[in-house]
């Protein structure tokens, strides 16, 4: 009776919004837009070229360099002395949350706040992160869905915010990283497969079909323990084999690919033999694992910045977490050097939450310090970002066809890559949300 009840009231309001809409509505015209620089910077070859133009025709760019046609009716910005960028991909953030200076106080808030309350908070994470010039991430983590509704407001022109891909609730095992810190179960009750839970591979393909019936792009696992949480090593396997080839088999089926965090080896090799599409933090891979993430094409998303910064502030966390903090912190830059010798696929990810969003681009000057040139770290953060999310034929690049994300920096990323930092110029399809005024 309440279906019957309910679908009544749907065709009602159904009814009563079409009522209301002209049979015909004119589409919007929207005049080209044509942005100048002094360089652009061509992701597919990691090159620079000068004399920057490209053209920009609804939510989508038309034309690329600098012999191509001007409409005669376009708006014409030129930025100077400075260079146009794909948008940049953060393949790693969860924008519903960020940690603070107390960690106590920290789950106070989680605890305390209602989720539309946090979903407020989230909202703001979400625009600081556009304005800093990442016009798509992939959120692998939250809770309550707000991430999927940050995505869905995002997407429905309702907020400003990036392109958002999300994984919803990560799924591990019973006592892993992707369950709650131990709360006393009379307060807190233990969760199952609907919030990413699960033991056996039956139930762990079950927890995989309640994120995708929830709305997850993605699916985010956790083969390995985690830093930032009380219970458990941060680099044992928490779930066998075959969990992990019920997690992956059962993503790949529905057409989803899989992140899986994994600081430690031994999970991750058994994560790499699942097929899993890439690793997230990969703190003790070691060499031989990132040889065969190279033949299998497994992205490293290594969250350098997420590391510094929780390396940086040991004294504000439990004495369990700073213990796995501090031999995480040691070590993760380490890996990442052998990991560009060796020639493992790169995406840029910075764990956005564990530190403070909006400064999602100090992510490629750690890449740079730790072994990448310049012109690769903005390929990690553009074009390999776009191939990892699968989305490389709409964003990723400066291409006639592609979705009009475009990010312009001061001078010269190549020669001082710190000037991804300060984004002067953030459009995503074709909407201005950074510019000097008079370019707005």
């Amino acid at each position: 009776m309440r279906r019957m009840a309910m679908g009544s009231w749907l065709v009602v309001i159904g009814l009563a919004c079409a009522a209301n809409v002209p049979a015909e509505t004119a589409p919007a015209v929207n005049r080209p837009i044509v942005l100048k620089a002094a360089h652009l910077f061509d992701s597919a070859s990691g090159t620079l070229s000068d004399g920057a133009v490209v053209v920009v025709q609804g939510d989508k760019i038309q034309a690329v360099g600098g012999a191509a046609p001007l409409p005669p009716d376009a708006r014409v910005i030129d930025l100077g002395d400075a260079t146009l960028l794909p948008g940049f991909i953060d393949a790693h953030v969860h924008l519903s949350m960020e940690a603070g200076p107390n960690w106590y106080l920290d789950f106070y808030h989680e605890l305390m706040r209602f989720p539309a309350e946090q979903a407020l908070y989230g909202a703001h994470y979400a625009k600081v992160t556009l304005e800093a010039g990442f016009t798509t991430v992939r959120d692998v983590g939250s809770e309550e869905y707000l991430a999927l509704g940050l995505r869905n407001a995002i997407a429905a022109g309702v907020i400003p915010g990036p392109r958002m891909l999300v994984s919803n609730y990560a799924i591990g095992a019973t006592g892993g990283h992707a369950d709650q810190d131990p709360y006393p179960p009379e307060r807190i009750p233990p969760v199952g497969p609907l919030k990413g839970v699960c033991n056996g591979p039956e139930q762990c393909r079950e927890a995989v079909r309640y994120q995708l019936k929830f709305g997850a792009d993605v699916i985010k696992f956790m083969p390995s323990g985690g830093v930032l949480s009380l219970s458990d090593p941060v680099d044992n396997p928490q779930l066998t084999q075959e969990e992990m080839n019920a997690i992956v088999s059962e993503a790949h089926n529905w057409g989803r690919k899989v992140a899986a965090h994994c600081h430690g080896d031994r999970a991750a090799k058994m994560a790499i033999a699942a097929g899993i599409d890439s690793i997230e933090h990969g703190t003790f891979l070691k060499d031989d694992t990132l040889l065969e993430m190279k033949k299998k094409h497994v992205y490293l998303v290594a969250t350098l910045f997420a590391g510094a910064w929780v390396g940086e502030r040991l004294d504000k966390l439990p004495a369990p977490i700073a213990a796995k903090a501090s031999a995480a912190s040691a070590q993760a830059q380490t890996m990442f050097q052998h990991a560009v010798k060796i020639g493992t696929p790169i995406a840029l990810g910075t764990d956005a939450a564990v530190e403070p969003h909006g400064l999602n681009a100090r992510e490629f000057s750690l890449m740079v310090k730790n072994g990448l040139t310049p012109a690769q770290a903005l390929v990690a953060g553009t074009a390999h970002g776009a191939d990892l999310l699968g989305i490389a034929d709409q964003v990723g690049s400066l291409s006639a066809g592609k979705l009009a994300d475009i990010v312009a920096v001061v001078g010269n990323p190549l020669t001082d890559i710190k000037t991804t930092e300060h984004a002067v110029f953030v459009m995503k399809e074709g909407v201005i949300y950074v510019a000097a005024p008079s370019a707005r």
